[in-house]
């Protein structure tokens, strides 16, 4: 299903989303550690314990080790003159297609995390939902919006 000749988001995505899914997999960390600590309390059994870790630490390895490469994979997006193509998802890939002329506004944002990678967020509106291209580069991301823009702006004028 993955298509050729669509662009690529950036390849610091994979180290970007690494770095959240530690923030998150500490999530996971220190609900394990309270529950630990309840089944001290509570006199529960130590399996216990066991299944509280052994969720925390495969938490941490999808989360970090295999999520990230797996959606920089299949992430892929192609602006032409008339539509946008969108693909993404892991387990389930997702295309989506919409015509220019259906784009209202687009915007670019920036997190902290993106912007000490140099990274943004395109984000492209349409009367009825919102479509994002994550972790271009920052210039890219500026060059791409300016581009939908502009083509957008000339299917209004061509109606």
């Amino acid at each position: 299903m993955q298509q050729r000749g669509m662009n690529t988001i950036s390849k610091k995505a994979v180290k970007v989303w690494r770095l959240s899914g530690i923030l998150y997999s500490l999530i996971g960390i220190a609900f394990a550690i309270g529950l630990t600590v309840l089944t001290k309390f509570l006199d529960w059994p130590n399996w216990t314990i066991v299944i509280y870790w052994t969720l925390a630490l495969l938490d941490f390895i999808f989360l970090t080790l295999m999520l990230p490469s797996l959606r920089w994979k299949w992430w892929r997006y192609e602006v032409r003159e008339g539509e946008i193509d969108i693909q993404k998802g892991i387990f389930v890939v997702k295309r989506t297609l919409f015509p220019m002329n259906r784009v209202q506004h687009v915007d670019t944002k920036q997190g902290p995390i993106f912007r000490k990678y140099g990274l943004s967020t395109v984000i492209i509106s349409t009367a009825a939902t919102i479509h994002e291209i994550p972790a271009l580069e920052s210039h890219e991301a500026d060059e791409l919006r300016r581009k939908i823009s502009s083509l957008a702006s000339v299917g209004e004028d061509d109606v």
